[in-house]
């Protein structure tokens, strides 16, 4: 039993043959397919956000075939999230002045699993709502609002079943008079779905040593807008990717616009966390996009309605850890699955919880309880998510180390040849080198970048954007941004390194205050949009993401 678990209080407690937590692709699907499989397990799946679809977010296209697995019949129903298939794709090469569209022959060169044909644009909050509806209807226990703050270990060492976290605590660490102790969530299995650098996710991999053998795990932040656009801009169906400007040739990243139904136009920018720039601020970039004139247009005369962020998982194939533990399971983004030149992830989180779902009833019906999934495990490298990110294991290790240019024209060509030899590849299986934290360089390295004053057109500042988050946190509450040491930030994060975390946040949360001796790090954590890329990219890594309140943080609408 840990010494965090030992020091809990006796707790009221409830039993479930399966706890999962997050209601995402993953979670949702993992519930469905327990009940479909065997509808006598009782089954729970907790969503920290206020609502299911309240902390999703994602671009999205997704490809449909891990929904055709779990629910054959979808296409014949009415009314599903799936509204807007792909009818156009774009790539486009920005220069600071210019635009480069691909025109179609060359994009019928690129590798099959890069087309978007029979893909669809969605929400991806409003999927998970819709698969919700879905797993309620089969008998699924769904509780909005509440966090898991942390594991429960029987004697063995097993996880149990999961902490709720405590309501009515001040911000001092005293007792309100609407305290409510967290209950225990007790399960034959859990299963981990809280999607990329979950705060359990995180505790289990070290607790058990998931990562021993794997390479580094690795991450981008993905700042996304939703835009209602005037009806001549709009084309339903289109989607157009592109890099370059406004990022140099050897920092990694990219964008999206996708054209939903109603006039809904999602923009959105990724960047790679391994940027080596303490100066560089995703965010800035981000708006700083927008104004290129190639993309302004689409926006002008629009008026922008949603914005979040969200780090997306981008170790692929080699970073993925061993996904079981005695007890449990990771599944979806938690164990990263997401295929990096696709920009998807959402088919392979559905397609895992299937698997794990499989995996879990299989034990249960044996009579089995607490012990390791090994069928999961064993299984999920040669079915379809193995060969999905197996094809693509060297694009992040190669566009890390060539730049973007050099990169991509490299990776596609090892695309086409793993394609063609069924995985075979000349360069084997890259390794990432550095995690994301180690390849922020030192501040002296580099020049400040002059970012341009928001427009308040098609660019914006941060606390108007997270406005539009709905983000909300009581701020008379334990600060859950936990920093493990005050001196070790000031030497070293804001001394040496000029204060990252005023940049790479997407929500204004972390200010320094004053300067010199006198300089104060603040965190404003009621912005937390909870990204999670301070748990990231801080260099010393003396920021701990942790679960608030449940059902605090952002509330996305169609995101």
């Amino acid at each position: 039993m840990s010494d965090e678990t030992a020091a809990m209080p006796e707790r009221e407690s409830m039993e479930f043959d399966v706890v999962i937590v997050g209601a995402g692709p993953a979670g949702l699907a993992a519930a469905i397919r327990l009940k479909q499989v065997a509808p006598e397990l009782s089954v729970v799946v907790l969503e920290k956000g206020a609502q299911v679809g309240a902390h999703v977010l994602s671009g999205a296209v997704v490809d449909p075939v891990g929904i055709d697995a779990l629910l054959p019949d979808w296409r014949q129903e009415e009314g599903t999230p799936f509204r807007t298939p792909v009818s156009e794709d774009r790539f486009m090469i920005l220069g600071k002045e210019s635009g480069f569209t691909l025109p179609a022959w060359l994009m019928k060169l690129m590798p099959p699993l890069m087309h978007n044909d029979g893909n669809f644009i969605v929400s991806l909050g409003e999927v998970c709502a819709w698969l919700a509806t879905k797993a309620e209807a089969l008998g699924v226990e769904i509780y909005c609002g509440f966090a898991a703050a942390d594991l429960s270990y029987d004697e063995s060492g097993a996880v149990e079943g999961v902490i709720l976290g405590d309501m009515g605590v001040h911000k001092d660490g005293s007792h309100g008079p609407d305290y409510t102790p967290g209950m225990k969530l007790l399960g034959k299995y859990v299963l981990l779905a809280e999607g990329a650098r979950g705060s359990l996710s995180k505790r289990a991999i070290h607790r058990f040593g998931l990562d021993a053998g794997r390479d580094v795990p690795k991450f981008g932040i993905g700042i996304k807008e939703l835009w209602e656009v005037a009806p001549e801009r709009h084309h339903p169906g289109l989607v157009q990717h592109s890099f370059g400007w406004p990022l140099d040739g050897r920092t990694g990243g990219g964008s999206f616009l996708y054209h939903l139904d109603n006039n809904l136009v999602a923009v959105g920018f990724v960047i790679h966390l391994n940027y080596a720039n303490p100066y560089l601020s995703p965010f800035e970039e981000f708006q700083r996009f927008k104004t290129h004139k190639a993309i302004k247009p689409v926006f002008e005369g629009g008026r922008r309605i949603a914005y979040g962020a969200r780090a997306i998982t981008e170790g692929g194939w080699q970073s993925v850890p061993k996904l079981v533990f005695p007890g449990g399971a990771l599944v979806g983004c938690a164990a990263g699955f997401v295929n990096v030149p696709r920009i998807k992830g959402s088919h392979n989180a559905v397609l895992s919880g299937i698997e794990a779902a499989n995996a879990v009833a299989a034990a249960i019906g044996a009579g089995r309880s607490r012990d390791t999934l090994d069928a999961y495990e064993a299984g999920w490298r040669n079915g379809p998510i193995g060969q999905d990110l197996r094809l693509v294991r060297n694009v992040k290790p190669l566009w890390s180390r060539f730049g973007t240019y050099v990169g991509i024209a490299t990776a596609g060509a090892d695309m086409w040849l793993t394609t063609l030899f069924g995985g075979w590849s000349p360069f084997g299986t890259l390794r990432h080198g550095k995690p994301d934290h180690a390849s922020l360089e030192p501040a002296a390295r580099h020049a400040r970048i002059a970012y341009p004053t928001p427009d308040g057109v098609v660019s914006f500042d941060r606390l108007s954007s997270v406005y539009l988050s709905n983000t909300n946190h009581a701020e008379d509450q334990p600060v859950h941004l936990k920093l493990a040491d005050a001196a070790l930030q000031k030497q070293s994060e804001l001394a040496e390194f000029a204060g990252p975390s005023t940049r790479y946040c997407p929500a204004g949360v972390y200010e320094w205050m004053g300067t010199g001796d006198e300089a104060r790090f603040v965190i404003n954590a009621q912005n937390c949009v909870h990204c999670k890329t301070c748990d990231i990219k801080d260099p010393n890594q003396n920021i701990d993401w942790q679960p608030p309140q449940g059902g605090e943080g952002p509330v996305y609408v169609n995101m």
